[in-house]
């Protein structure tokens, strides 16, 4: 399902509508409740493969040493640290998140690994970035997109952010692409609750977030999103038969 709410005052939490200013409030209280438990659950609900496929986004980025990139939605840290060993002592990293718990443990993780030199950590609204205009060379939100608010609101903010050929890039859950495909993934989705019940002791959280997947756009209507933000060139490349997608995205030079 890719549906929008018809109401400009309310947005969709899930399969619920929500009035706009309760959605954020909400999924805070989700990612609260899951960051002690969001990398172990990470393996479970991809059986692995958000490793492999996080290592493809950070090729798409084209990161060099001595770089900016920030990394969005960016949690527990995992693309911050790869991204740090790319742009190395000469560049920088910001790993940026709203929710503060998700923060917390993306900061303590990367300091136990004595890795912080070139990571910085900032709490934002990625819907209102607190950065100044052509800071980046590339702007990365990986799993976050569809939890937020107005999502071209924040591509603009994203789109302003960036240097001139700069790029977004945009790792989230999509459409599958073959029928069969879709049927045994929205299966095995299904599942997903029961597991964070088992893992977290939290079901509704899972329930929430195999929702806002089927309601995230397909991969189409993304690319127009991103367009209408400003980006150039934009692009995207399936994963999994478009289980996943990377859409791309670039700063007008």
């Amino acid at each position: 399902m890719n549906k929008t709410s018809d109401d400009p005052k309310t947005t969709h939490f899930g399969y619920k509508k929500v009035p706009l200013g309760e959605k954020q409030n909400r999924v805070g209280q989700v990612f609260r409740s899951v960051a002690s438990r969001y990398d172990i659950m990470n393996d479970v609900m991809s059986l692995g493969t958000h490793r492999l496929i996080k290592r493809f986004t950070i090729e798409l980025s084209a990161l060099r040493t001595g770089q900016l990139a920030l990394d969005l939605a960016g949690g527990t840290g995992d693309l911050a640290l790869r991204f740090s060993s790319i742009v190395g002592e000469a560049g920088k990293v910001i790993l940026a998140d709203i929710n503060e718990t998700m923060l917390d443990v993306g900061r303590d993780r990367i300091i136990n690994q004595g890795k912080f030199n070139n990571i910085e950590f900032a709490q934002v609204n990625a819907e209102e970035l607190p950065f100044a205009d052509n800071t980046f060379d590339c702007v990365c939100i990986a799993y976050g997109l569809r939890n937020l608010t107005n999502k071209h609101t924040a591509l603009e903010s994203m789109e302003r952010v960036l240097k001139p050929g700069g790029r977004v890039l945009v790792l989230e859950f999509s459409k599958p692409k073959n029928r069969l495909v879709e049927k045994v993934y929205d299966a095995y989705s299904s599942l997903w609750p029961v597991a964070g019940k088992v893992i977290t002791g939290d079901t509704e959280s899972y329930r929430y977030l195999v929702e806002s997947i089927r309601m995230h756009p397909d991969q189409d209507t993304l690319l127009k999103i991103m367009q209408s933000a400003g980006l150039v060139d934009c692009n995207y490349h399936n994963i999994m038969n478009g289980i996943c997608a990377v859409h791309l995205g670039f700063k007008s030079r």
